[in-house]
């Protein structure tokens, strides 16, 4: 079930994306029908037919926050842009994949821990490893591991549940870190890109002008704005699922100690009724 979640997810965001991406060369082809029609004006004034065609101002809605966004997007190469795009996508794809996964791991733990210690002190084990295995999330699995060995030393117990703990934290944080280091190191990239684009440009010119470093700069430029941006939005989101899980570890442990205290009471009352 959280795998199909997380797959709706990534295709919501995919096909949103590319919408988004398809709208932004709109501008593009609008500027070049605009070339074209000044072009056959041009063409119709030298033969002296007159262009009754009315020229369309451009308007507050034209030259909104949205229309700017699309137009530095082009303006910053729109192919090597769509990697900054797609980085943000699959790092919010991923995001909210993690979030999910991790809200379905939180459970009561003080209210499950406290029931459990309740079985295990009245000696029903069997009850406790069936509450234990039907509860979701990480903090019933390493419960139930400690009591599939509850025969065993103490010792050995803890070893295996601080051991199944390990790999509980582990799944609970992969891959979190792929994406965040991803969105800024190509917006770093595309800053050598512009640069190199703009040192060909001189080199062709064979003169150092403002006007040609200019679009070379313009383009390292905003690549790196838009890399450090999808950065700044990804660590927002990295950050709430760093708390998250600190909570859920939090948790394990708790629950581990509470465990160990309630096995060894066990233990002891079996050891004085023998």
């Amino acid at each position: 079930m959280k795998k199909l979640i997380a797959l709706f997810s990534i295709i919501t965001i995919l096909s949103f994306s590319c919408s988004i991406i398809v709208s932004a060369q709109a501008p593009a082809k609008a500027a070049t029908a605009a070339t074209a029609d000044t072009l056959s004006d041009d063409a119709l004034n030298e033969t002296g037919v007159a262009d009754t065609a009315t020229v369309k101002t451009p308007t507050a809605q034209d030259t909104g926050i949205h229309q700017s966004l699309k137009r530095k997007f082009i303006e910053g190469n729109a192919g090597f842009m769509s990697l900054v795009a797609l980085a943000l996508v699959l790092g919010l794809a991923f995001c909210i994949e993690r979030i999910i996964y991790l809200s379905l791991s939180e459970i009561d733990a003080k209210r499950f821990v406290g029931k459990l210690e309740d079985m295990i002190v009245a000696g029903e084990i069997e009850q406790a490893k069936a509450l234990s295995r039907d509860t979701r999330g990480p903090v019933a699995s390493i419960c139930y591991q400690g009591l599939l060995r509850i025969d065993d030393s103490i010792e050995n117990i803890e070893r295996s549940v601080t051991s199944y703990g390990s790999v509980q934290s582990a799944n609970l944080e992969k891959g979190c870190t792929l994406f965040i280091a991803m969105a800024p190191s190509l917006g770093f990239l595309g800053t050598v890109i512009g640069m190199v684009m703009a040192f060909d440009q001189i080199q062709e010119a064979g003169d150092i002008s403002p006007t040609i470093v200019a679009s070379g700069m313009k383009v390292a430029l905003i690549t790196t704005i838009f890399g450090i941006i999808v950065a700044l939005v990804l660590q927002i989101f990295y950050n709430y699922i760093l708390s998250k899980i600190d909570h859920i570890t939090a948790q394990m442990e708790e629950s581990a100690i509470t465990l160990l205290d309630a096995i060894m009471k066990y233990k002891l009352k079996s050891i004085h009724n023998s």
